[in-house]
């Protein structure tokens, strides 16, 4: 059952996917109605799951599941994987390489490899204020009130 984005719940799970590349315009429009028709037939062992999905920043595919109604499961946590593989394959774009970083400065996204971390931290580029779009954000609450976040908040943390 598909719920619209802004009317989850705050503990609602999320999945935040990360696009390699800036998505186009073109390209959201078409992923939009694909992304509402996987929420809306998304289940768990037979149970309809209260779903929905949304692209944020022009760049996250991001999943979210009420599981105070229905919990999600393996099966269809798998379902969600395949589905996003599915888009990496019809869009030429890939949502499941985490050894990118992606930062908000001067208003843009900007991708680090995780390999430059360490030297773009020790140059300034990055530092504990700088804002982190973290992927392991695990609750639409989070999600909506500190997202992204100081790097210092974060796994990141260790950098500093």
């Amino acid at each position: 059952m598909y719920i619209p984005f802004d009317e989850l719940p705050p503990q609602a799970r999320v999945w935040v996917y990360q696009a390699n590349r800036l998505l186009t315009e073109a390209e959201q429009a078409e992923m939009k109605p694909l992304l509402q028709a996987f929420a809306t037939d998304w289940s768990s062992h037979g149970n309809d799951l209260q779903a929905s999905a949304e692209l944020l920043h022009d760049r996250f595919l991001v999943l979210a599941n009420n599981e105070s109604a229905t919990a999600s499961s393996g099966c269809s946590i798998d379902k969600s994987v395949n589905f996003v593989r599915d888009m990496e394959q019809r869009f030429n774009v890939s949502f499941l390489d985490r050894t990118q970083l992606a930062f908000l400065k001067n208003e843009d996204v900007e991708l680090v490899s995780i390999n430059q971390l360490k030297d773009r931290v020790a140059a300034g580029d990055i530092n504990k204020d700088t804002l982190y779009f973290d992927t392991l954000v695990n609750n639409f609450g989070d999600l909506q009130a500190d997202w992204p976040r100081p790097a210092q908040q974060s796994w990141l943390a260790r950098y500093f």
